[in-house]
Protein backbone atom coordinates (compact mmCIF):
# COMPACT_ATOMS: atom_id res chain seq x y z
CA UNK A 1 0.00 0.00 0.00
CA UNK A 2 1.21 3.70 -1.11
CA UNK A 3 0.50 6.38 1.73
CA UNK A 4 -0.38 9.73 1.11
CA UNK A 5 -1.46 12.86 2.94
CA UNK A 6 -5.33 14.15 3.38
CA UNK A 7 -6.83 16.76 4.19
CA UNK A 8 -10.56 16.32 5.52
CA UNK A 9 -11.48 19.89 6.99
CA UNK A 10 -9.51 22.94 6.46
CA UNK A 11 -7.60 24.52 9.11
CA UNK A 12 -3.95 24.63 10.68
CA UNK A 13 -1.27 22.15 10.15
CA UNK A 14 -2.94 19.67 12.30
CA UNK A 15 -5.33 18.76 9.34
CA UNK A 16 -2.73 17.23 7.22
CA UNK A 17 -3.28 13.36 8.09
CA UNK A 18 -1.44 10.64 6.83
CA UNK A 19 -3.56 7.16 5.59
CA UNK A 20 -3.01 4.32 3.29
CA UNK A 21 -3.95 4.42 -0.46
CA UNK A 22 -3.90 1.54 -2.72
CA UNK A 23 -2.81 3.73 -6.18
CA UNK A 24 -3.68 1.02 -8.72
CA UNK A 25 -2.80 0.77 -12.23
CA UNK A 26 -2.87 3.60 -15.23
CA UNK A 27 -4.64 4.33 -17.58
CA UNK A 28 -4.39 5.49 -21.10
CA UNK A 29 -2.01 8.20 -21.22
CA UNK A 30 -1.49 7.93 -17.41
CA UNK A 31 2.02 7.21 -15.76
CA UNK A 32 2.21 5.52 -12.01
CA UNK A 33 5.03 7.54 -10.61
CA UNK A 34 7.17 6.22 -7.16
CA UNK A 35 7.99 10.51 -5.39
CA UNK A 36 11.42 10.19 -4.18
CA UNK A 37 11.01 14.59 -3.24
CA UNK A 38 7.96 16.48 -2.86
CA UNK A 39 8.00 20.16 -2.98
CA UNK A 40 6.40 22.19 -0.60
CA UNK A 41 5.26 25.58 -1.32
CA UNK A 42 2.77 28.71 0.23
CA UNK A 43 0.38 27.84 -2.23
CA UNK A 44 -0.02 24.42 -0.20
CA UNK A 45 -0.26 26.23 2.94
CA UNK A 46 -2.96 28.18 1.22
CA UNK A 47 -4.92 25.65 -0.02
CA UNK A 48 -4.66 23.47 3.53
CA UNK A 49 -6.13 26.83 5.45
CA UNK A 50 -9.10 27.35 2.82
CA UNK A 51 -7.65 30.18 1.73
CA UNK A 52 -7.95 28.55 -1.50
CA UNK A 53 -10.52 26.60 -2.01
CA UNK A 54 -9.35 24.75 -4.99
CA UNK A 55 -8.60 21.40 -3.80
CA UNK A 56 -12.06 19.27 -3.55
CA UNK A 57 -12.29 18.01 0.17
CA UNK A 58 -11.16 15.03 1.06
CA UNK A 59 -8.38 15.66 -0.80
CA UNK A 60 -4.54 15.43 -0.93
CA UNK A 61 -2.11 18.77 -1.73
CA UNK A 62 0.66 19.35 -3.96
CA UNK A 63 1.79 20.97 -6.54
CA UNK A 64 5.09 19.70 -7.44
CA UNK A 65 7.20 16.54 -7.12
CA UNK A 66 10.41 14.27 -8.23
CA UNK A 67 9.93 10.75 -9.01
CA UNK A 68 10.52 7.52 -10.80
CA UNK A 69 7.96 5.79 -13.81
CA UNK A 70 7.22 2.66 -12.23
CA UNK A 71 4.58 1.68 -15.22
CA UNK A 72 2.73 3.15 -18.02
CA UNK A 73 -0.88 3.30 -19.85
CA UNK A 74 -1.62 2.16 -23.15
CA UNK A 75 -0.06 5.49 -25.45
CA UNK A 76 2.48 6.83 -23.42
CA UNK A 77 5.65 7.31 -25.13
CA UNK A 78 6.90 10.58 -23.95
CA UNK A 79 9.05 8.47 -21.08
CA UNK A 80 9.99 5.53 -20.17
CA UNK A 81 9.85 2.86 -17.28
CA UNK A 82 13.05 3.80 -14.94
CA UNK A 83 12.96 6.83 -15.63
CA UNK A 84 13.91 9.89 -13.28
CA UNK A 85 10.80 12.89 -13.84
CA UNK A 86 9.76 16.04 -12.13
CA UNK A 87 6.28 17.83 -12.81
CA UNK A 88 4.14 20.54 -11.49
CA UNK A 89 0.14 20.15 -11.45
CA UNK A 90 -2.76 22.30 -10.65
CA UNK A 91 -4.74 19.10 -9.81
CA UNK A 92 -2.93 18.47 -6.41
CA UNK A 93 -2.28 14.71 -4.79
CA UNK A 94 1.00 15.50 -4.58
CA UNK A 95 1.77 15.03 -1.04
CA UNK A 96 2.15 10.94 -1.82
CA UNK A 97 4.44 7.90 -1.93
CA UNK A 98 2.93 7.28 -5.51
CA UNK A 99 0.34 8.30 -7.39
CA UNK A 100 -1.25 8.13 -10.89
CA UNK A 101 -0.55 11.68 -12.98
CA UNK A 102 -1.28 12.80 -17.04
CA UNK A 103 1.82 11.18 -18.10
CA UNK A 104 2.63 14.67 -20.65
CA UNK A 105 3.25 16.76 -17.35
CA UNK A 106 6.48 14.53 -16.97
CA UNK A 107 9.75 16.25 -17.59
CA UNK A 108 12.85 14.36 -18.07
CA UNK A 109 15.60 15.22 -15.93
CA UNK A 110 19.27 14.74 -16.88
CA UNK A 111 22.07 12.65 -14.97
CA UNK A 112 23.25 16.10 -13.77
CA UNK A 113 20.01 17.39 -12.25
CA UNK A 114 19.81 15.21 -8.67
CA UNK A 115 15.90 14.89 -7.52
CA UNK A 116 16.46 17.31 -4.64
CA UNK A 117 17.25 20.11 -6.61
CA UNK A 118 14.59 19.47 -9.74
CA UNK A 119 11.72 19.41 -6.93
CA UNK A 120 13.02 22.29 -4.83
CA UNK A 121 13.33 24.91 -7.57
CA UNK A 122 10.95 22.97 -11.36
CA UNK A 123 8.40 25.45 -9.73
CA UNK A 124 9.84 28.28 -8.62
CA UNK A 125 12.27 28.00 -11.71
CA UNK A 126 9.17 27.86 -14.26
CA UNK A 127 7.14 31.08 -11.98
CA UNK A 128 10.47 33.00 -12.89
CA UNK A 129 10.83 31.67 -16.28
CA UNK A 130 7.35 33.11 -16.77
CA UNK A 131 8.03 36.43 -14.87
CA UNK A 132 10.99 37.63 -16.92
CA UNK A 133 10.34 36.29 -20.47
CA UNK A 134 6.28 35.75 -20.91
CA UNK A 135 4.91 38.46 -18.85
CA UNK A 136 6.91 40.84 -19.37
CA UNK A 137 10.63 40.29 -21.19
CA UNK A 138 13.01 41.79 -19.13
CA UNK A 139 15.81 43.07 -21.31
CA UNK A 140 19.38 44.25 -20.07
CA UNK A 141 19.39 48.06 -19.00
CA UNK A 142 15.63 47.70 -17.58
CA UNK A 143 15.04 48.83 -13.97
CA UNK A 144 12.81 46.11 -11.60
CA UNK A 145 11.61 46.38 -8.08
CA UNK A 146 11.26 42.56 -6.37
CA UNK A 147 9.24 42.70 -3.43
CA UNK A 148 10.87 39.88 -0.79
CA UNK A 149 13.52 39.40 -2.90
CA UNK A 150 15.31 36.66 -0.10
CA UNK A 151 12.04 34.19 -0.69
CA UNK A 152 12.70 31.33 -2.55
CA UNK A 153 10.88 33.07 -5.74
CA UNK A 154 12.87 36.19 -5.21
CA UNK A 155 15.87 34.98 -5.26
CA UNK A 156 15.75 33.27 -8.29
CA UNK A 157 13.92 36.12 -9.93
CA UNK A 158 16.78 38.06 -9.03
CA UNK A 159 19.46 35.57 -10.39
CA UNK A 160 17.89 35.87 -13.74
CA UNK A 161 17.12 39.07 -13.63
CA UNK A 162 20.13 39.82 -13.54
CA UNK A 163 22.14 37.43 -16.26
CA UNK A 164 19.35 39.11 -18.42
CA UNK A 165 21.70 42.24 -17.95
CA UNK A 166 18.78 44.20 -15.80
CA UNK A 167 19.43 46.47 -12.66
CA UNK A 168 17.65 44.94 -9.86
CA UNK A 169 16.10 46.23 -6.12
CA UNK A 170 15.08 44.04 -4.09
CA UNK A 171 13.09 44.54 -0.56
CA UNK A 172 14.06 42.44 2.66
CA UNK A 173 13.70 42.34 6.22
CA UNK A 174 15.95 41.18 8.30
CA UNK A 175 20.04 41.90 7.94
CA UNK A 176 20.24 38.00 6.82
CA UNK A 177 17.84 38.61 4.31
CA UNK A 178 19.43 41.18 2.81
CA UNK A 179 23.02 39.36 2.48
CA UNK A 180 20.80 36.36 0.90
CA UNK A 181 19.10 39.24 -1.45
CA UNK A 182 22.54 40.80 -2.06
CA UNK A 183 24.17 37.43 -2.47
CA UNK A 184 21.24 36.88 -5.47
CA UNK A 185 22.31 40.20 -7.64
CA UNK A 186 20.40 42.82 -6.36
CA UNK A 187 22.33 46.00 -6.68
CA UNK A 188 20.10 47.86 -3.98
CA UNK A 189 18.35 46.19 -0.82
CA UNK A 190 15.25 48.54 0.54
CA UNK A 191 15.08 47.71 4.42
CA UNK A 192 11.35 47.42 4.24
CA UNK A 193 10.62 47.78 8.38
CA UNK A 194 13.13 50.97 8.06
CA UNK A 195 11.88 52.34 5.25
CA UNK A 196 9.35 53.68 2.79
CA UNK A 197 9.80 51.32 -0.27
CA UNK A 198 8.56 53.93 -3.05
CA UNK A 199 10.53 56.70 -1.77
CA UNK A 200 13.41 54.77 -1.41
CA UNK A 201 13.12 53.20 -5.03
CA UNK A 202 12.60 56.86 -6.28
CA UNK A 203 15.67 58.16 -4.92
CA UNK A 204 17.56 55.44 -6.20
CA UNK A 205 16.11 55.98 -9.86
CA UNK A 206 16.73 59.44 -9.83
CA UNK A 207 12.78 60.12 -9.54
CA UNK A 208 12.20 58.16 -12.05
CA UNK A 209 10.97 54.52 -10.60
CA UNK A 210 11.08 51.17 -12.14
CA UNK A 211 9.74 49.25 -15.29
CA UNK A 212 8.38 46.13 -14.11
CA UNK A 213 7.73 45.50 -9.62
CA UNK A 214 7.55 41.69 -9.04
CA UNK A 215 5.41 41.42 -6.03
CA UNK A 216 4.54 37.91 -4.50
CA UNK A 217 3.88 39.25 -1.05
CA UNK A 218 0.13 40.73 -1.82
CA UNK A 219 -1.66 43.01 0.72
CA UNK A 220 1.15 44.47 2.41
CA UNK A 221 3.35 45.70 -0.25
CA UNK A 222 1.19 46.18 -3.38
CA UNK A 223 0.43 49.91 -2.91
CA UNK A 224 4.05 50.49 -2.54
CA UNK A 225 5.23 48.72 -5.73
CA UNK A 226 2.73 50.69 -7.59
CA UNK A 227 3.82 53.62 -6.33
CA UNK A 228 7.59 52.41 -7.35
CA UNK A 229 6.72 52.05 -10.76
CA UNK A 230 7.96 54.94 -14.12
CA UNK A 231 5.81 55.90 -16.64
CA UNK A 232 4.04 53.24 -18.04
CA UNK A 233 5.92 51.06 -15.81
CA UNK A 234 4.44 46.98 -15.05
CA UNK A 235 2.97 45.52 -11.83
CA UNK A 236 3.10 42.07 -11.26
CA UNK A 237 1.31 40.33 -8.26
CA UNK A 238 2.26 36.98 -8.99
CA UNK A 239 1.11 36.10 -4.81
CA UNK A 240 -0.54 37.20 -1.98
CA UNK A 241 1.61 35.84 0.83
CA UNK A 242 0.22 38.78 3.46
CA UNK A 243 -3.00 38.41 1.98
CA UNK A 244 -5.25 39.07 -0.89
CA UNK A 245 -4.91 42.85 -2.63
CA UNK A 246 -8.40 44.45 -1.42
CA UNK A 247 -10.46 46.45 -4.56
CA UNK A 248 -9.11 49.31 -5.97
CA UNK A 249 -9.86 51.82 -8.79
CA UNK A 250 -8.67 50.82 -12.16
CA UNK A 251 -8.31 54.21 -12.78
CA UNK A 252 -5.01 54.80 -10.52
CA UNK A 253 -3.04 52.78 -13.06
CA UNK A 254 -3.52 55.81 -15.00
CA UNK A 255 -1.70 58.22 -13.02
CA UNK A 256 1.49 57.09 -14.99
CA UNK A 257 -0.09 54.84 -17.63
CA UNK A 258 0.87 51.80 -15.30
CA UNK A 259 -0.48 48.47 -16.25
CA UNK A 260 -1.32 45.72 -14.03
CA UNK A 261 -1.02 41.45 -14.27
CA UNK A 262 -1.68 38.59 -12.13
CA UNK A 263 -0.42 35.50 -13.55
CA UNK A 264 -0.92 32.12 -12.66
CA UNK A 265 1.79 29.55 -13.51
CA UNK A 266 -0.70 27.04 -14.33
CA UNK A 267 -1.88 29.20 -17.12
CA UNK A 268 1.51 29.44 -18.95
CA UNK A 269 2.67 25.61 -18.96
CA UNK A 270 -1.39 24.68 -19.95
CA UNK A 271 0.51 23.60 -23.66
CA UNK A 272 2.51 21.24 -23.72
CA UNK A 273 5.40 22.04 -25.94
CA UNK A 274 5.12 25.61 -24.31
CA UNK A 275 5.80 23.99 -20.83
CA UNK A 276 8.48 22.02 -22.14
CA UNK A 277 10.18 24.87 -23.69
CA UNK A 278 9.62 26.61 -20.06
CA UNK A 279 11.23 23.81 -18.49
CA UNK A 280 14.05 23.44 -20.83
CA UNK A 281 15.29 26.59 -19.96
CA UNK A 282 15.02 26.32 -16.45
CA UNK A 283 16.82 23.12 -16.36
CA UNK A 284 19.74 24.68 -18.80
CA UNK A 285 19.90 27.38 -16.06
CA UNK A 286 20.64 25.24 -13.24
CA UNK A 287 22.74 22.42 -14.88
CA UNK A 288 24.68 25.38 -16.07
CA UNK A 289 25.14 26.54 -12.50
CA UNK A 290 24.15 30.46 -12.55
CA UNK A 291 20.75 29.80 -11.62
CA UNK A 292 21.21 28.35 -8.02
CA UNK A 293 18.94 27.47 -4.81
CA UNK A 294 19.86 26.90 -1.53
CA UNK A 295 20.13 23.39 0.07
CA UNK A 296 16.82 21.88 1.29
CA UNK A 297 15.51 21.24 4.75
CA UNK A 298 13.98 18.04 4.50
CA UNK A 299 10.59 15.87 6.42
CA UNK A 300 9.29 12.55 5.99
CA UNK A 301 6.17 12.77 4.34
CA UNK A 302 4.34 11.50 7.54
CA UNK A 303 5.58 14.47 8.92
CA UNK A 304 4.15 16.90 7.00
CA UNK A 305 2.45 18.97 9.81
CA UNK A 306 6.20 20.13 10.67
CA UNK A 307 7.27 21.13 7.42
CA UNK A 308 4.22 23.57 7.41
CA UNK A 309 4.42 25.29 10.61
CA UNK A 310 8.33 25.65 9.65
CA UNK A 311 7.16 27.16 6.87
CA UNK A 312 4.41 29.58 8.06
CA UNK A 313 7.34 30.53 11.16
CA UNK A 314 10.57 31.18 8.58
CA UNK A 315 9.24 31.60 4.92
CA UNK A 316 10.75 30.59 2.10
CA UNK A 317 14.24 31.21 2.20
CA UNK A 318 15.49 27.68 1.79
CA UNK A 319 13.52 25.14 -0.25
CA UNK A 320 11.09 22.19 1.97
CA UNK A 321 10.52 18.90 0.79
CA UNK A 322 8.85 15.75 1.99
CA UNK A 323 10.37 12.74 1.53
CA UNK A 324 8.00 9.56 1.04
Amino acid sequence: MAQQIVIKQYGGPEVLTLQDVDVGHPGPGEAKLLHTKIGVNFHDVYVRSGLYKTLTLPGTPGIEAAGVVMELGKGVNNVNIGDRVAYITGAYGVYASERLIDANLLISLPDTLTDTVAASALLRGLTVEMLLNRVHQVRAGMTILVQAAAGGVGQMLCQWATKKGAVVIGTAGSEEQVRLAQAAGCCHVIRYLAEDVANSVRAYTDGRGVDVAYDGVGKETFAGSLSSLAFCGHLVNFGQASGAVPPFEVSQLAAKSNSLSRPIVFHYTRENHVRAQMAQNVIGALTEGWLKVNPAIEFPLFNAADCHRLLEAKGASRPLLLVP
